[in-house]
Order: structure tokens, then C-alpha cells, then sequence
């Protein structure tokens, strides 16, 4: 099986391809493309409720409430349904970040507005547990890894980057780097929220310490980046 072109969403397909899981599976058609996601939404709270290692295609095919042989006719083993869950939902949070598209305001009011949604976004306790998920495997199946990090990571920091150069010919910022500063943005923005719910060490944060968190990543960010 060819991981790279059949799993790996990529750019381009997680911002311009929406139904292309079940294309991916190898099904097509409205019908076959129900049943997939379908078999999708089942196998996704088995992994997220057991991890990769522990979670059966037995109780996949229950949880779906469909066949083993159905599952297997779109998806040709473990790995590459979860790696199609990946996919799913990532495309699902790339059309959430619609912000990045020219939000209205001066940048020190937008923003925070951006960090505030991104946080929240990443701070999901799926989103972190599909985190943990992901790490454990990626050494065994470094495509879902890849997969995980151009979809997600990659394609927010493209994404970040493009609208900091939009907000720069504007005359607002002063940037050599937009991706750079767009990775140095998120990494602002996430402070130690991010890993202390990644090790467990805190539920997700109530909204006005992710705020917080996101305003002074702000502060920081325009101090380097600002016009004068």
C-alpha cells in the first residue's frame, strides 16, 4: 500500500479537497461515502477511547455498527483507517480557521481574536488526546506522523503566515519571515497550556486564562513585530 499518496492530506488537500476520505478509502458514490464516514466516526472514539495498540477492528466494526468485511472493503487495515481519521479531522479544522481570511480591525485587536480561536481549537481534549495517539505510532508508521503534522501544524502556520504578510503590505507589520514569525506566534500563544494538558497535569483551561495566555503572546509578538 502506497501510505505517502493514499493517507498523507497535505496542504492543498486539506484546503481544497473536503470529501476526499472516502475517495481515499477507495469508495465512491453518496452511499459508499456515508457508510465510510460512518465506519470514520465509529473507529474515532475506539481510538480516542483505547489508543492505536489497543483498539480492534472487532470493536471498530461494533462501535460502527457495520461489518468487518464492510470496514475492510474501504479501509485495507488498522493503520489506514486511523490515518484517514487524521485526515477527516483535520480538514474539519481547516474549516474552522476561516479567521485567517482578512478578519476586520487593526492587527492588535485581531490578533488576539486568532490566537484566542487557535488555542481554543488546539486545547480540544480530542484534538490532545489524537496528540498522544499520534506520537505513540509515529515512530512505527512515520506517514501518519507526517500526516498528522502538514495537515495540522503546517498547514495552520502556512495559513497564519499568509495573512501576516497580507497584514505587512498594509503596512502594520514588519516581518523577514513569515513563517518564522507564524511559528514563533503559535508557540507564543500555546504557553504551557499545551503541555500541561498534554502530560495530563491540568484539565483544558477556562477561557479567560487561554485569553490571557493569548494576550500576552500578543504583547510579545508586536514588541518584535509591530510598525513603529
Amino acid at each position: 500500500m502506497n501510505f505517502e499518496r493514499q493517507y498523507n492530506p497535505g496542504l492543498e488537500e486539506a484546503q481544497t479537497e473536503p470529501s476526499q476520505t472516502g475517495e481515499a478509502a477507495g469508495t465512491s458514490g453518496g452511499g459508499d461515502n456515508a457508510k465510510a464516514r460512518q465506519i470514520l466516526d465509529g473507529a474515532r472514539k475506539v481510538f480516542l477511547a483505547n489508543g492505536f495498540d489497543a483498539a480492534s477492528m472487532n470493536d471498530i466494526t461494533r462501535e460502527a455498527g457495520v461489518s468487518k468485511g464492510t470496514v475492510y472493503s474501504h479501509f485495507p487495515s488498522k493503520d489506514a483507517l486511523f490515518a484517514a481519521v487524521i485526515r477527516e479531522d483535520k480538514r474539519q479544522q481547516a474549516e474552522q480557521l476561516s479567521i485567517y481570511d482578512d478578519p476586520e480591525g487593526p492587527i492588535e485587536l485581531v490578533l488576539p481574536r486568532i490566537g484566542f480561536a487557535l488555542m481554543d481549537l488546539v486545547l480540544e481534549p480530542a484534538h490532545i488526546a489524537q496528540t498522544r495517539i499520534v506520537a505513540a505510532v509515529a515512530p512505527k508508521f512515520p506517514e501518519i506522523g507526517r500526516a498528522f503534522y502538514e495537515a495540522g501544524p503546517q498547514y495552520g502556520h502556512r495559513r497564519f503566515a499568509a495573512f501576516l504578510e497580507r497584514r505587512a503590505a498594509r503596512g502594520e507589520l514588519v516581518i523577514d519571515d513569515f513563517e518564522i514569525a507564524a511559528e514563533q506566534f503559535f508557540n507564543l500563544a500555546q504557553g504551557v497550556l499545551f503541555k500541561k494538558m498534554l502530560f495530563a497535569a491540568q484539565p483544558k483551561p477556562p477561557r479567560a486564562e487561554i485569553q490571557a495566555t493569548v494576550d500576552a503572546a500578543v504583547g510579545v509578538f508586536l514588541k518584535m513585530y509591530g510598525a513603529p
